[in-house]
């Protein structure tokens, strides 16, 4: 199989695979939300996102490097495996300590007991990554595919029963451990028996140094990526109370749900990148102008729909108005994060980490200072404008850092901006003024039939793109 066909198979089986784990996981949200309140929800991905930011430093870049190398070399896969799991046992056990300490010095003993739980999931999940990665280098993203939906099935369905039995705010946390288990298991089992490669984990020095070589300018960007995405979690519940931080997560997970579209898309996309950017430089650009009319297509009527039916989406997870513009104005963010990721990949796949770093350390600065200002004047609204403007900037400062890689062609991208956009002012006009007497759910359906209509009118999409996804699936 060609990487063309394998790119398109490889997005349709994972797309289809985070549709079923999105779903599952915004329907477990909406349950969180519905039984536990504001408050408490708040704490809850207070853990979460206090975890993830430390994660960062398990990790240290390596996913990014054992796809990108091993899609280079598989022969050497066994190596770059290796020396990364010896790396990360010795960095997992100072990153635990350290997180712990730090939790117990700025945290409440509650919210302390949620960061530990929190803590063994963020060990499991980095060693999963790691596993993943590898198989990723081999283009193959089945495996991953069954396990994304797995993961969140297990928690949906112990999450919801230990609810339902009143079980403390930890046993939820321990529902997301024993998922990370069966991934952690389920991933390793497909690296030594599928791909027969050797998981003892080795502390060769000359090794690992060629491997902090090249993974440090991953690491940075991941540290300020993390910082980036969840201190503004983090900023809220010192600043204005665990209430406003639930009152932001309705709109932070609409938003990260979402994002599951561009991820799949860049999972195959980035090491086939990898691979065009050492000797087909012409499907390299084709490649990224393809991505971009992808995500236009598919995140402008994300956008414009929301945007329209907030007031009815944010009543199910039991919020008042107050939560409507929150998510209005985070939610135009959106296509500046869809695009983030195939620009990103671009850069990464060909050697321009180090400039993509540098860009995600200016916004996250950049972050850091709207938030300080933003959040104490508007709070949980405050914080979606800074989402607006850092990702917006970081889109800029990616489009700029790509100059002379290819031959980019913005008139490609521009003939479906237009189309797509005019598609979707349309959807939101005709849901806008008729959402008052249908059911929001009726309201999706009949807005993504009156979007895809008038997009295929305006030939913003083609028979040809359409089967091409379908045959996506019947591909060997």
């Amino acid at each position: 199989m060609n990487k063309v066909a394998n790119i398109a198979k490889n997005t349709s089986y994972l797309t289809l695979a985070l549709i079923v784990q999105k779903v599952m996981s915004f329907s477990y949200f909406i349950i969180l939300a519905r039984f536990l309140g504001l408050d408490s929800l708040g704490q809850y991905y207070t853990a979460i996102s206090f975890t993830t930011i430390f994660s960062i430093f398990i990790d240290f870049g390596f996913a990014n490097v054992l796809t990108r190398e091993v899609a280079k070399n598989q022969e050497k896969a066994s190596d770059y495996l290796r020396s990364v799991l010896g790396i990360k046992l010795i960095l997992a056990a100072i990153t635990i300590v350290v997180a712990i300490l730090v939790a117990y010095f700025v945290y409440d003993y509650r919210l302390l007991l949620l960061i530990a739980v929190s803590c063994l999931s963020m060990f499991l999940d980095s060693f999963t990554t790691t596993f993943f990665s590898v198989v990723r280098g081999f283009h193959n993203l089945k495996f991953e595919s069954i396990a994304s939906v797995a993961f969140q099935f297990i928690i949906l369905v112990l999450g919801y029963l230990l609810m339902r039995a009143g079980y403390p705010l930890v046993y939820l946390l321990l529902a997301i451990v024993i998922a990370s288990l069966f991934n952690f298991l389920y991933s390793a089992g497909i690296v030594k028996k599928y791909l027969h490669l050797k998981i003892r984990p080795q502390w060769n020095l000359d090794k690992i140094k060629v491997v902090f070589n090249i993974s440090w300018p991953f690491a940075l960007y991941q540290i300020f990526q993390r910082l980036f995405t969840y201190l503004d979690t983090l900023l809220l519940g010192f600043i204005a109370g665990y209430g406003q931080v639930g009152l932001y997560q309705i709109a932070f997970k609409l938003i990260f749900a979402l994002q599951f579209l561009p991820m799949a898309f860049n999972a195959s996309l980035y090491p086939a990148m990898s691979a065009y950017w050492q000797n087909n430089h012409e499907q390299l650009r084709i490649s990224f102008e393809r991505a971009i009319n992808y995500l236009l297509i598919i995140s402008l009527p994300i956008i414009f729909g929301i945007f329209a039916l907030a007031d009815k989406i944010v009543p199910l997870f039991k919020a008042g108005p107050e939560a409507v513009w929150p998510l209005r104005i985070s939610i135009l963010a959106l296509v500046f994060i869809f695009l983030n990721f195939p620009v990103g990949a671009l850069l990464n796949a060909c050697d321009r980490q180090r400039r993509n770093t540098t860009n995600m350390a200016i916004v996250t600065f950049v972050s850091l200072g709207l938030n300080l200002f933003f959040i104490p004047q508007w709070q949980a609204l405050g914080a979606s404008i800074t989402v607006l403007i850092s990702n917006l900037l970081m889109l800029l400062l990616g489009l700029f850092s790509m100059r002379g890689l290819i031959v980019y062609r913005p008139v490609k991208n521009a003939q479906t901006l237009l189309a797509a956009l005019s598609s979707a002012l349309l959807m939101a006009l005709i849901i806008y003024l008729f959402k008052q007497y249908i059911h929001i759910f009726i309201a999706v359906i009949i807005g993504g039939l009156i979007y895809f209509v008038a997009l295929i009118l305006l030939g913003g999409v083609k028979k040809a793109d359409i089967r091409s996804i379908i045959t996506s699936f019947q591909r060997s």
